[in-house]
């Protein structure tokens, strides 16, 4: 487990600068990598990867196994000789600081579509890449069948959600599956190829980030999106209403200090008996399938394996729910038996029982602490650095926070404000943010880790991500000339002087 001193980088990778609107594995994901070894940082964590729907979230994704089109370089495709620099001649004029997802997508699927057929073409003349094709569809068939035939059946009922379509798909006939696997061939062919392409150049990039001694850490969200190919595929492992398709309990949070409603996230949550019964065969393929692409896997909402918030269907709020027990210990050990030691990080913010940190610590996880929790209340309060045990992860932030500068500009009442200052010391020249990340740098906790829009010095208008928000999340970029020489020599110096080199 994580035992030696480091530090690292909160970065989604929809977040590089591009000219194409939005953050991919083109040249600014290797330039971000060379930034992270020249700083002497080991770890890049990101978001979940997955193919994101409504609401642009990468936690609501069609799939918990596949790749978002959306991060596929069509730079990286020219080089393929998939497209042409002609094709880039006439792209808009897309904001610097922030994705505008709707004429993006639009964009850059129209690249895909034509990367595609150039691609199909080429598959006659090339067996090189028809056998590097053919092998990457079978090796990952086990997820990828599904999944491309959702996507295809999804383009062909102009995006409704599968529970809307006609019954004998909802049910997955074999007679009705075996007509549109025939007719929708071209639709199918091209979510293959997408896959075939995000995989290649997602392990290309992480190759090149563990050669430069960087380690990935993934997120594996507990819930999966109603509407997605997991849900459709495998309903027998989800709590579904078999004639309305609808949950018969959703997700969420009892009601807290935060919100007298709680949160209702309205994903369906898992047939917990039936999963067993199983030797949670879905949950293992799920995780071999995250290590094969990320070094770390830090699980969203880790307190759900112990015993997990279940909402009845129907409910508009998450007042009326239930605590539900979770066969948490017997799945990682059987995770653990299967797979071997688990590199396994835990989120564990929120209401943490007394079982939680003992299933937690039965398996030796990290949890994580979060600097902008530790000053409003007394000196017992966990997030303090002086409180911390060694075993944990430190940010100054996650992606669902403010940044440092949002938050100590905006949000903090002026009594914490104080706290902050007295607990300091001082603020110094550099600003709060530099002072934050010197207090999880130089903390006991084993492994720091910073928001790239803090080591920028951003304020709220940089977050990422805020709870409850329906819309303007997940849009953040920097821009190509954020990263100076002055922020790597500083991080660098810090990194050091912390003992995280």
């Amino acid at each position: 487990m994580p035992s030696s001193r480091l530090s690292g980088i909160l970065l989604h990778p929809t977040s590089f600068p591009s000219r194409f609107g939005i953050g991919d594995l083109g040249h600014e994901a290797y330039r971000f990598v060379d930034f992270l070894a020249h700083t002497h940082q080991k770890l890049w964590q990101i978001l979940p990867l997955g193919p994101t729907g409504f609401g642009n979230s990468p936690y609501m994704c069609y799939s918990a196994m596949a790749g978002n089109p959306m991060l596929i370089s069509p730079e990286r495709l020219k080089d393929d000789g998939l497209l042409e620099e002609a094709d880039f001649a006439h792209l808009p004029e897309f904001p610097l600081d922030w994705v505008d997802f709707e004429p993006v997508i639009a964009v850059k699927t129209a690249l895909l579509e034509k990367a595609c057929q150039n691609f199909q073409a080429k598959l006659e003349d090339s067996s090189q890449a028809h056998k590097a094709f053919e092998t990457f569809c079978q090796e990952k068939a086990s997820w990828l069948e599904d999944y491309v035939l959702y996507m295809a059946l999804k383009d062909d009922r102009e995006g409704k959600p599968w529970y809307e379509w006609d019954q004998p798909l909802v049910d997955r006939e074999k007679s009705a599956l075996k007509e549109c696997q025939e007719r929708l061939k071209g639709r199918i062919f091209y979510h293959q190829f997408t896959q075939f392409k995000f995989f290649q150049q997602w392990e290309a990039v992480k190759s090149y980030a563990n050669e430069k001694n960087v380690e990935i850490i993934g997120d594996i969200p507990i819930y999966v999106a109603h509407d997605s190919a997991d849900v459709w595929a495998n309903r027998d492992n989800f709590l579904i209403d078999s004639e309305t398709g609808q949950p018969e309990l959703m997700a969420g949070v009892p009601p807290d200090y935060f919100s007298e409603t709680g949160q209702l996230w309205g994903n369906p949550v898992y047939d917990w008996e039936y999963l067993e019964k199983t030797d949670f065969k879905w949950w293992i393929d799920r995780f071999q399938t995250m290590l094969d692409y990320v070094d770390w896997i830090r699980i969203d909402h880790f307190r759900g394996f112990e015993s997990f918030w279940a909402v009845p269907e129907g409910e508009e709020t998450a007042v009326n729910g239930t605590w539900m027990e979770t066969p948490g210990q017997a799945f990682f050990e059987k995770l653990e038996q299967t797979l071997g030691k688990l590199p396994v990080l835990a989120e564990d913010l929120g209401i943490i029982t007394p079982e939680v940190e003992a299933l937690r610590d039965k398996f030796g996880f990290p949890g994580m602490k979060v600097l902008h929790f530790a000053f409003g209340s007394d000196p017992g309060n966990p997030f303090l650095p002086y409180n911390l045990p060694r075993n944990c992860l430190i940010y100054t932030g996650t992606h669902d926070n403010n940044t440092t500068l949002g938050w100590f500009e905006s949000d903090l009442p002026d009594w914490e404000c104080d706290r902050v200052v007295n607990y300091l010391g001082h603020l110094s020249p550099n600003g709060i943010h530099w002072d934050l990340i010197r207090l999880a740098l130089s903390s006991v906790a084993n492994w720091a880790i910073i928001p790239m829009q803090d080591l920028l010095g951003l304020d709220q208008r940089a977050r990422m991500n805020t709870p409850g928000k329906a819309e303007g999340n997940w849009s953040w970029r920097y821009r190509p000339d954020s990263i100076s020489e002055w922020l790597c020599d500083r991080l660098q110096l810090m990194t050091q002087l912390y003992g995280r080199s």
